[in-house]
């Protein structure tokens, strides 16, 4: 069974606060649209048989990606959303009644659940590059602390180890 935490054997690091409320924010608008798209379809303003209901089956297929925090998951999500938002701008122009408060409803959702995926990425690139800078930074004071100890170049005190003027 595939682990995962990385290879190291270190636990991935817990979300920042505002990328899990992006994510949490995400995650409740896919189970409203999901429930309204049910709803509307099956029980409060039927088109037909109630066929149209498989139109929140894509949805379905996203909620796990959204538990687990998978990138990828937001991404193709952010553009799949614009279906329904098309979707809820032509019935809420055509339809009336129950069916246009429906629409703008699943509008309002989807424009929610586009802005809650968009800042969730933004923030995931942006503290994974802060994070792979830090990472670089370090690993280059310590090799350049390493070469110096080595003697392959001039050997600056900020690079010092604590007990290297013992």
């Amino acid at each position: 069974m595939a682990s995962d935490t990385p290879p190291t054997g270190t636990p991935p690091a817990a979300p920042d606060p505002a990328i899990q409320r992006a994510r949490d924010i995400a995650l409740a608008s896919v189970l409203g649209l999901v429930a309204t798209g049910l709803a509307w379809e099956l029980w409060l303003a039927p088109t037909g048989s109630g066929s149209w209901a498989i139109k929140v089956v894509p949805l379905l297929f996203c909620i796990g990606g959204l538990m687990r925090h998978r990138l990828y998951t937001f991404r193709w999500l952010s553009l799949l959303v614009w279906l329904y938002a098309l979707e809820a701008m032509t019935r809420a122009i055509v339809e009336g009644g129950l069916s246009q408060a429906l629409a703008v409803l699943q509008l309002a959702l989807s424009l929610v659940l586009f802005t809650a995926c968009a800042m969730y990425v933004r923030w995931r690139l942006r503290n994974g590059r802060q994070r792979a800078e830090a990472e670089a930074g370090a690993e280059a004071v310590t090799a350049k602390a390493d070469a110096a100890l080595r003697g392959d170049g001039p050997l600056p005190f900020d690079l010092l180890p604590v007990g290297a003027l013992v």
